[in-house]
């Protein structure tokens, strides 16, 4: 059946719309009894007001948008979530869409979501993504534009990002503990400031312990394609990596399976970290160590910075940086840590 209008209910009743939309806002001019009687017509048929129809008519939107790189993605699906929950909170309402990594289509959800007459946009963007256009639409158009995880550092406005740096320094610094020397790091595109500052965290984790960067340790590798290329030539290598760290779970789960595809023990032979600490962590033999990045607290953090800009309760001028703060949740993919003794 489909959805009564107020038309409907006017004609029904034999009032004028504009009758039957004051009633429903219980506008004096209307008397009490009229009031009741459209409000129990509109209950009894089960009328919802069409909020884009008032918010065109008072020049007022609750909506924000998002855009992510991927939906279907652990880290990204949790952030989406403290997202929703921080929004609905204080009565927002969320329009969601995803460049899934293509810098057109990213451009393209902007332009839908500027359309849509959104108060705010929180973005994590595309890895393919090197021109900045499109986000400075956003702020010409007066709409407050906040960036989370994947920050642009093209442009100036607010963000929300996670401690990459520490992360990776903590978890590299973990695996040089329990005895590991030749570790790889698998990043991404060096286009990104979080694939970056977990290179520099893994660089600065060999340095403070005297082992030397090698270069053939480091390769991008930032999806499960790209992991079936790289680890097995990486593990060719002599001395073959005792370790690998990870940009993100789903490439160290396949890590796992590669390494004892060909023979490795895990982790005995070979160490495998990754970085989110999603639910792979728990179905990979044996489970793996990852770096907590904490999703929820993400998305509820960015969400609440960006609807203090909109409501003008946050006061600071200039870029406001929140950081989310990591964890190592240490499984059975590592070596346990080793005494000084044995370490050396």
């Amino acid at each position: 059946m489909a959805q009564i209008t107020l038309k409907d209910i006017a004609k029904a009743l034999n009032l004028s719309p504009s009758t039957v939309s004051r009633a429903m806002r219980d506008h004096p001019a209307i008397s009490k009894k009229t009031r009741k009687i459209v409000k129990d017509y509109a209950e009894a048929h089960k009328y919802k007001p069409n909020r884009l129809a008032l918010q065109l008519r008072t020049n007022k939107n609750n909506t924000i948008g998002v855009i992510v790189p991927e939906i279907v993605h652990y880290f990204f699906s949790t952030v989406l979530d403290g997202i929703q929950q921080e929004t609905e909170s204080e009565g927002y309402n969320l329009l969601i869409s995803h460049s899934n990594e293509d810098y057109e289509r990213e451009v393209k959800c902007v332009e839908t979501l500027l359309d849509a007459r959104v108060c705010g946009i929180l973005v994590s963007q595309s890895k393919t993504t090197v021109k900045y256009d499109h986000f400075q639409e956003i702020l010409d158009n007066n709409v407050h534009l906040l960036f989370f995880d994947r920050i642009c550092t093209g442009i100036n406005t607010d963000k929300v990002v996670v401690d990459d740096y520490a992360g990776a320094f903590t978890a590299v610094e973990y695996l040089i503990e329990s005895g590991c020397r030749n570790i790889a790091f698998l990043g991404s595109v060096p286009s990104m400031p979080i694939s970056n500052n977990r290179r520099m965290g893994y660089e600065d984790a060999l340095r403070k312990h005297k082992i030397a960067i090698d270069k053939k340790l480091i390769e991008v590798c930032d999806t499960v394609e790209l992991a079936k290329k790289v680890i097995p030539e990486m593990l060719k290598l002599d001395p073959v990596p005792d370790a690998f760290f990870c940009i993100n779970d789903e490439v160290a789960a396949y890590c796992i399976q590669i390494a004892k595809s060909l023979g490795f023990m895990v982790p005995e032979e070979v160490s495998v970290c990754g970085f989110t600490n999603s639910y792979i962590t728990e179905v990979t033999y044996p489970r793996l160590t990852s770096v907590d990045q904490y999703g929820v607290e993400m998305g509820k953090v960015a969400a609440r910075l960006l609807i203090n800009r909109i409501e003008g309760r946050e006061k600071k001028e200039g870029v406001v940086s929140r950081v989310i703060k990591t964890e190592l949740v240490v499984k059975e993919s590592t070596k346990p840590v080793q005494s000084i003794a044995q370490r050396y």
